[in-house]
Order: C-alpha cells, then structure tokens, then sequence
C-alpha cells in the first residue's frame, strides 16, 4: 500500500509541477505537512543538498523520501514516478510538437506556462522567507540579493556564497 502511494503523489508531483525541480517544491511541502514521510526541516536540508548536487531537486527528494518510507524498493518506485510523467509527455509532445510548432496556439500555452512556474517559485520563496525567522539567514538572502543586483554573476556563485555561509553558521551554531 505504501508504494502505491509513493507512486501516486510522486507521479502526481512530476505530472503537475511545470517549471524545473524548484516548482516541485510547492507538492514536497505538502506532503511534508501531510503525509510525514519528512518533516519541512528534512526537506530544507534535501533543497539545500539537492541544489549543490547533480539532479534536479525533485527527483532527489523523491529518491530520500522513498527510500526513508519503504527502503531501496520505495526510493525506486517514486524516483520512477516523478519521472514517468514527463517521459510520457516528452515522447507524445516529440511526436507532435514538429507539425504543430508555428501554431499560434501551440506557442501561447508554451508562453502561458512560464509566469505559472514564476508563480510557484515565488510562492515557495514566500512561504520560505515568512516561516524563517531565522535573522542572519534573513540578513543573507538580503545581502545577497542586492549582491546579485550589484554584480551581475552566474547564480551559482551566489548558490554557493549561501552554502559556506550555511555550513560555517551551522558549524558555530548561529543556526539551528
């Protein structure tokens, strides 16, 4: 029974979450909430590692937590999910996207799903921001950010600025 749920909310998460591996985060919460198969503080963690490692966010998660629910067999099944969904879409999509590509109605979905995933970025970003009240991780994100408006750099730089900054303040318990 687990794995079949495994594989409904993950293939659920890699079927509705459009926008790359950060607008995953919106479900992974919510299962956080609700199923507890991680708490919210895990999955921070799995952000923060999944951001400085290769593979997208979501499939990272979903790889943790499968296999922290039901062990290598549940880690499987819900990577698996995740990534059925949009395997299927690209092999469908593929085959019609080259008769349908000048489609003016073809481009203007294609257009319409950028701001959707902007939107799903900005909730997490919120949601994150308002329900951290840590201050010197506020004083970061702020630090940075103006930084980033200064120093026009890859976002990698900045990604791995936060890292050493996190691990030192974990380090010298400025953070919890």
């Amino acid at each position: 029974m687990i794995l079949a749920q495994l594989f409904f909310e993950f293939f659920h998460i890699g079927l509705l979450s459009f926008g790359g591996g950060y607008a995953t985060l919106p479900f992974l919460y919510h299962i956080a909430e609700f199923r507890h198969w991680y708490t919210a503080k895990q999955l921070t963690d799995m952000i923060a590692v999944s951001s400085i490692t290769p593979g997208p966010i979501g499939i990272n998660v979903a790889t943790f937590a499968g296999f922290k629910t039901a062990g290598i067999v549940g880690s499987l099944v819900a990577t698996a999910s995740i990534v059925l969904p949009s395997f299927i879409l690209v092999l469908i999509i593929s085959r019609l996207l080259e008769q349908f590509k000048h489609n003016k109605y073809v481009r203007s979905i294609i257009y319409t799903l950028k701001p959707a995933g902007c939107g799903l970025l900005a909730a997490v970003g919120v949601d994150m921001f308002v329900n951290n009240t840590n201050v010197l991780g506020m004083f970061l994100l702020v630090v940075l950010f103006v930084l980033s408006l200064i120093e026009k750099r890859d976002p990698l730089f900045y990604l791995g600025v936060s890292a050493v900054a996190g691990i030192i303040a974990g380090l010298f318990g400025w953070i919890n």
